[in-house]
Order: structure tokens, then C-alpha cells, then sequence
């Protein structure tokens, strides 16, 4: 019988021989360590007449009651509790001293809450609003459109401001990065029909024919916004790695040419340098798993639900992103309350929250270990 063969030597950690040489074997492989992250919820919520009480804010709508005005305030405050958001901007505000009523009945403690335009109480149309957490740097309501972006409306004429003023928010988070948010309410698709000086309608509503034209005024006055704001959106994103949040009333669709217009994602797949100034919907960049998309609705009008209340982020929230600073890790909508009946002190849209995600710096890593004698410091 042939004796076995020797166990060979165990090899060393630090060399493989080869010959009479060695070579090197490297430490083994550490990997990165996982990514530290800040959370940043932003909310919108479209309040339906946010109102104090006895104030007339539409000459055909009966102002709230003492009763009915707490009602609201109370309903509003509990849903900003369960939102809970560190930036909540509103839609259709009327007095400013309303919302922060509704906004202190949520029990959260906010450093700004304020609606430009509506100090005082808003005139003809209601105002856009904002609760942050963050410190805000600046604030501005755009009244109007640049002026080669004015169109010509059929029968009306020269139209050339926001029906609500687009509401343009600079907030820092505690980390120092500044993000660009944009709070809109569109033109909705009610149909324009024309009116004397003192609002009285001068059509036949019942007509087909004249309601098919005020439809296509209202479409032409929607499309003109979203042109308009169009331009805001590149003159904030272009050749910045500052990312914004547009959120808000689109009274229109995710994929409607007028969301397409204001986001322009679409030309991202044949051009990569389109991706600087287009917007991405957060509910097709969220990380998270979630239910599907056409179950997503916050609005529904005559039994058809709509997704009218959006977010849309920059590239910098878009996790496959070179230039990502962070994602949208999950989007829900609170909308149990639009099958409870209509009632004024409860809002006719579903709420949107959003859970962001900003990354934080890692920390430095430690020295490697020394293998000599340990250094002597010096005097």
C-alpha cells in the first residue's frame, strides 16, 4: 500500500507561493457600507374653499356657518394629522387665517404657513398655500405668463395670467440642501362660457354646440398654463443639480398632453440631455413596491375616478439617476372620503402624500490597520 500523500501546508494569508516568489493576496473584500438617508413627506391637499366664516368668497355659493366653518377646520386638522408631512401644500385657500386655523387644529408644529394673495382674503379666485418644516428661503406667487406666452381665446380674447397664481417655494433641509417646490392649481375642465361684466352667462348651456366651445376655451386655457409653466420648470431646472417637487391641482391626467407639456418626459427616451429639464412622475420613479397604478385616483367626477392631484420630480429624486440626490421611496392617496357624500366641510379631492428620501454623506472611512510597529508620535 502506498502511503498517503502529506496534508499540504495551510497557506499563508499574506502569499501564494509561486516558485520561490510570493505574491500579495488582498484583505478581503469589504463592502460599502449601506446608504445613510433623511426623510423628507410632502403632502397635497386640495381644502375646497378654505374659507373663514361668513365670508363670500363665489356670489353663488352660500358662505360657511359658525358651525359649519368648525366642521371644516376640524375635518382638515384631523387629515393633516394622519398626513403628518414635513412640507403640505394646499389648493383652493381663500383667507390665509383659515388655513392656519386648520393647520393648528392638526395639533403639528410648523415654522411658515402662509397663502400669498390671501392675507387679507383672496378675490375672484383662490390662492395656493404652504406648511413647511423646513427652513424656507424665499417665496413668490407668479401671477403671469411671460409675454410671448399669451394666447388668444375664441370670443374672449388676450389670455395671459394663471388662474391661481403658480406658488414658487425655496426650502433648505437641515443637511443644506436647498430643493425648488412648485404649487399649482390648473385651469379645470369646466367649460368657459361667456359672460357680461357682471358674470352672467351669455350662452345656452343646454346647447351642445355652445358647450363643446366653452369646453375647447377651457382646454386652450389649461394648455396655455401648462406652456407657461413649462417655462418656470426649465428656468428652475436647467443646468442645476438643485431638485424640484411640483405638486399640486393639474386638473388633468398623468399622461395628458397638458401634464406632458409641463413635464416632458416622454422626450427623455430618445434624448438623454432631456433628462436635465423633464419632470418624472412619482408614482412611476417610487422604489417601493406598491399597489397598481390605475388604482391610484384622488378626484371622481359623475363615477369616473381621476388622478388629477400629482407630484413630478426632478431627476435628482430619480433613483437610476447620475445625478440622484435621492428617490421617492412610496406615494399614497388618502381618498376613503370621496365615497362618504358630498359635503362642503370635507374636500372633493383625495389627498397625496409622499415619503422622499435625501442621501446623506458617509462618513469617512477608517485608516487601514499598520502593519509595523506603531508610530511614534512626535513632540
Amino acid at each position: 500500500m502506498q502511503p498517503a500523500d502529506p496534508a499540504p501546508a495551510p497557506l499563508e494569508s499574506s502569499s501564494v507561493p509561486t516558485g520561490t516568489a510570493s505574491v500579495p493576496v488582498p484583505a478581503p473584500f469589504a463592502p460599502p457600507p449601506p446608504p445613510a438617508w433623511a426623510t423628507l413627506v410632502v403632502a397635497s391637499c386640495n381644502t375646497l374653499n378654505l374659507a373663514l366664516p361668513g365670508r363670500v368668497y363665489y356670489d353663488n355659493q352660500d358662505p360657511y356657518g359658525a358651525d359649519e366653518y368648525e366642521r371644516k377646520l376640524n375635518w382638515l386638522g384631523a387629515m393633516l394629522g394622519r398626513l403628518n408631512a414635513d412640507v403640505a401644500m394646499f389648493q383652493e385657500v381663500w383667507d390665509e387665517a383659515a388655513l392656519r386655523a386648520a393647520v393648528a387644529r392638526s395639533g403639528l408644529n410648523y415654522a411658515q404657513v402662509l397663502a400669498p394673495g390671501a392675507e387679507q382674503g383672496a378675490t375672484g379666485t383662490p390662492r395656493l398655500g404652504l406648511a413647511t418644516r423646513l427652513a424656507l428661503e424665499s417665496i413668490e406667487a407668479i401671477p403671469g405668463f411671460a409675454p410671448a406666452q399669451a394666447v388668444d381665446l375664441p370670443e374672449i380674447g388676450r389670455y395671459e395670467r394663471f388662474e391661481r397664481p403658480v406658488l414658487h417655494a425655496v426650502l433648505r433641509t437641515k443637511q443644506g440642501l436647498r430643493i425648488h417646490v412648485l404649487v399649482v392649481h390648473l385651469k379645470s375642465k369646466r367649460p368657459k362660457y361667456l359672460q357680461d361684466a357682471e358674470g352672467r352667462t351669455l350662452e345656452d348651456t343646454d346647447d351642445p354646440e355652445v358647450t363643446a366651445r366653452a369646453t375647447l376655451r377651457s382646454l386652450m386655457m389649461r394648455a396655455a398654463e401648462a406652456a407657461a409653466l413649462r417655462s418656470i420648470v426649465v428656468g428652475i431646472t436647467q443646468r442645476t443639480r438643485e431638485p424640484l417637487l411640483l405638486m399640486g391641482d393639474m386638473n388633468d391626467g398623468p399622461h395628458a398632453v397638458t401634464s406632458q407639456m409641463i413635464a416632458a418626459t416622454q422626450a427623455v427616451a430618445y434624448d438623454r440631455q432631456a433628462r436635465d429639464v423633464a419632470l418624472f412622475h412619482a408614482l412611476d420613479v417610487q422604489t417601493e413596491p406598491a399597489l397598481r397604478r390605475d388604482l391610484a385616483y384622488s378626484h371622481v367626477f359623475q363615477g369616473w375616478p381621476e388622478l388629477l392631484d400629482q407630484l413630478w420630480v426632478s431627476e435628482e429624486f430619480v433613483a437610476g439617476s447620475r445625478f440622484a440626490l435621492g428617490d421617492v421611496k412610496r406615494v399614497e392617496i388618502f381618498n376613503d372620503h370621496l365615497h362618504e357624500g358630498r359635503d362642503g366641510t370635507r374636500s372633493d379631492h383625495g389627498f397625496l402624500r409622499a415619503l422622499l428620501r435625501v442621501r446623506l454623506p458617509l462618513p469617512p472611512s477608517p485608516p487601514p490597520p499598520s502593519n509595523g510597529p506603531p508610530a511614534t508620535p512626535s513632540l
